[in-house]
């Protein structure tokens, strides 16, 4: 493609998107901007402060489980308060919790602080795909959902080659980095975002439906559940690359500044990817697409076994950021899909808190499979568990509904969202 059909497909994939959309998208920016926490805990335990493999891992999982606690009870004050209600208290907690895990030294303090940063910082996730759902256009929102992936790994691309050197000079730095760069994405929210939280006008069935989604709608709800377990799948996978890596890169002699440029690649190639990759899948089956990036994404943690260079772990890095490219708005966009508009909130949470339990699971496995086994054991898991989720999704494709069948579409023509029952929590 030439340079002028670059331009043009750019302006094409970044136009017709709402003023608040790009304000949520600058916050998602700024605060990628200043992540260091999930990247260098790892490291940060293992090689700073001397701990083992294990305890780094039963850290992260007690990050993972403050995730899993609040990743529901935020669905629910997303769809009760309001999405920027949420978002302002997820930040500002995060922040402050951020800023006390740099100062405590105890282990069990550590440990516990961890587990609130997990619960703050977590919180904001089904929020922010709440609020994106409620501003863009129904057709434009895998557009919009792959915009925002790709302001994380902007932010990433920039923080992580930047971490990796300030890590080496003060880890202290670092976490009051993030917090600050936190505290920034609260005031952007307070001063810019109002709130999008559609309204109950309580004059059709339609609505008072909507109105009636519970918890227990959700986990009724089969064909929604499974996607959420196979994004469990897939996200055990993806975790290992701020897991798994830069614990069994820190063991093969490799420096944080090494595990910073190597990780780099991701957020690099997803910025330079995510547009044109976008406009490829965008009006493409997102069942096929989610079986290609599983697989994708397990063999491509499967190669970091062969790596033995910098040059090498950037090469596997590769294989699985394209999978993130497709994966990240082809799942957030089925999930969508598949939520009535007055239950977004408690959706995207059941949706988030599939993330949250990878990230308590995933810690504890690369854990103790590199402690008991060595890291190779670790990338053959992936592979095999890449296989097990493309297979669920494949099994899954017959059940899904066509665009026309979904909620989106009975948002757009009126007709009532299934699977409702009163007593909403």
């Amino acid at each position: 493609m030439s340079v002028a059909g670059l331009r043009r497909a750019a302006r094409e994939t970044v136009s017709g998107l709402p003023r608040e959309f790009w304000w949520l998208w600058t916050s998602t920016l700024v605060n990628r901007l200043g992540a260091f926490v999930a990247t260098f805990m790892a490291l940060y335990l293992t090689i700073d402060r001397g701990y083992s493999a294990s305890y780094a891992g039963l850290v992260a999982a007690l990050h993972g489980l403050g995730g899993v606690v609040s990743s529901l009870g935020a669905g629910v004050m997303t769809d009760r308060m309001g999405r920027r209600p949420t978002l302002l208290v997820a930040q500002t907690s995060t922040a402050l919790s951020v800023a006390l895990l740099g100062f405590v030294r105890d282990p069990v303090a550590i440990a516990a602080v961890a587990f609130l940063v997990g619960m703050a910082s977590n919180a904001s996730r089904p929020a922010v795909q709440a609020m994106m759902a409620d501003i863009v256009r129904p057709e434009d929102r895998v557009r919009a959902f792959s915009l925002n992936y790709w302001a994380i790994n902007l932010g990433f691309a920039v923080s992580s080659m930047a971490a990796g050197f300030i890590a080496e000079v003060s880890y202290l730095a670092g976490f009051l980095i993030e917090a600050g760069m936190t505290l920034v994405c609260a005031v952007l929210i307070f001063v810019k975002l109002p709130e999008s939280r559609p309204q109950r006008t309580g004059t059709d069935d339609a609505d008072e439906k909507d109105a009636a989604v519970s918890l227990w709608t959700v986990v009724r709800d089969g064909r929604y559940m499974s996607v959420v377990g196979l994004s469990f799948l897939v996200a055990v996978i993806f975790q290992q690359g701020y897991l798994g890596l830069p614990v069994a890169m820190g063991e093969a002699g490799f420096t944080p500044a090494d595990f910073g440029l190597a990780i780099a690649v991701n957020g690099v190639l997803i910025v330079v990817l995510q547009i044109p990759v976008t406009r490829f899948i965008e009006h493409r089956d997102p069942r096929l697409l989610l079986v290609v990036s599983s697989l994708l994404a397990g063999y491509g943690f499967g190669l970091t076994a062969f790596a033995g260079s910098v040059g090498a772990f950037a090469l596997t890095v590769c294989v699985w950021t394209l999978a993130e490219i497709v994966n990240a708005p082809t799942q957030t966009g089925l999930v969508v899909r598949l939520s009535p508009v007055h239950g977004r909130g408690r959706y995207q949470g059941m949706y988030t808190m599939s993330w949250a339990v990878a990230a308590l699971v995933a810690p504890l496995m690369s854990g103790f499979v590199i402690d008991h086994w060595g890291a190779e054991w670790l990338w053959g898991i992936c592979a095999v568990v890449g296989t097990v989720a493309a297979a669920g999704y494949w099994g899954l494709m017959r059940g899904l509904p066509d665009d026309d069948e979904t909620p989106v579409a009975r948002e757009t023509s009126g007709a009532p969202a299934p699977r409702v029952d009163a007593g909403a929590v």
